[in-house]
């Protein structure tokens, strides 16, 4: 079992992910999914465990930022340094020194480049390719992180990235890749979380989006034994939410709905709350239960 380190999460997934699981994360463009992926796979690291993250979006650097952003924000809340600041640091502007230095006097920088260094080696960030990096590579990589010790958190950014050879429809290698995924969890008794983008159904205004709506074949659902789905709250709420409350709509767009769609191991169709701190590229970590009426479309009429 590997703890999240989400609160509320771990409890319906019976203390987190299994040895042996396939995870998908699905949600729209731009709603946090690789914020949500990057800082588990984080928690996962500085608890002790180990995580490789298959990053086909970003570079290693931009990586390294986010997560001295995250540390900050662990440290000191809202107030740490923010993502912004940090990249600004990165990227140097012709200053010297180390980044711990060029951070000096941000608040908590310096101690969250420390933090990140304290669990530097066993967090691997793997610069995946879309034109190149397949199956076997992800095996690969997993059989040399599995044999130095532990049983890692493999994290894929994302699932219709993974290269497949050949020319194929893409439902038919969003097949091969999700059964391929799921054979590596089975075999060499890791679990794995990988990131799913939405078709074109599930990114329609005011919808919310659903597991079966997830880009790729029907093999997704079948085939996971855990599926989240990220959605925007202000978009899932019931309208009298929003009609009779009018400061509803700011409080609303500060959170994501994260649903667990499926769950082979304990409870579903469970709708809890995450406050976003994308300035900080992370999620608070505590979730709850949403309070809330949600609906299917927002021209839901009670």
């Amino acid at each position: 079992m590997v703890p999240t380190g989400f609160g509320g999460l771990d409890t319906y997934l019976s203390g987190g992910m299994r040895a042996g699981e396939l995870t998908l994360l699905g949600g729209p463009q731009g709603l946090g999914k690789t914020a949500l992926a990057l800082q588990l796979a984080r928690n996962v690291a500085s608890a002790g465990g180990s995580a490789v993250y298959f990053s086909f979006e970003h570079d290693a650097a931009t990586m390294l930022e986010r997560l001295v952003a995250i540390e900050a924000g662990c440290i000191l809340g809202e107030d740490g340094v923010t993502l912004r600041r940090v990249r600004q640091a990165m990227e140097g502007g012709g200053a010297l020194g180390s980044l711990a230095e060029r951070l000096a006097g941000t608040p908590a920088g310096p101690q969250a480049v420390e933090a990140v260094a304290s669990y530097g080696d066993r967090l691997f960030l793997h610069r995946a390719l879309g034109t190149r990096t397949d199956l076997d590579e992800i095996w690969t990589v997993a059989r040399s992180a599995l044999a130095q010790g532990g049983t890692p958190l493999l994290v894929v950014d994302y699932l219709q990235k993974v290269h497949v050879p050949g020319e194929a429809p893409e439902d038919e290698r969003v097949t091969r890749v999700v059964e391929g995924l799921k054979d590596l969890a089975l075999d060499l008794g890791v679990p794995v979380l990988a990131i799913v983008a939405a078709d074109k159904e599930g990114l329609s205004p005011g919808k919310r989006l659903r597991a079966h709506q997830l880009r790729g074949s029907s093999a997704l659902a079948y085939e996971a034994d855990v599926v989240l789905v990220l959605n925007n709250k202000y978009d899932v709420v019931a309208r009298h939410h929003l009609v009779y409350d009018t400061t509803a709509s700011q409080r609303f767009h500060a959170y994501v709905v994260l649903s667990i769609e499926k769950n082979r191991g304990g409870v579903d169709r469970v709708d809890l709350e995450m406050r976003k701190r994308f300035e900080q590229s992370r999620f608070d970590d505590e979730l709850q239960p949403v309070a809330e009426q949600l609906v299917d479309e927002r021209l839901f009429i009670e």
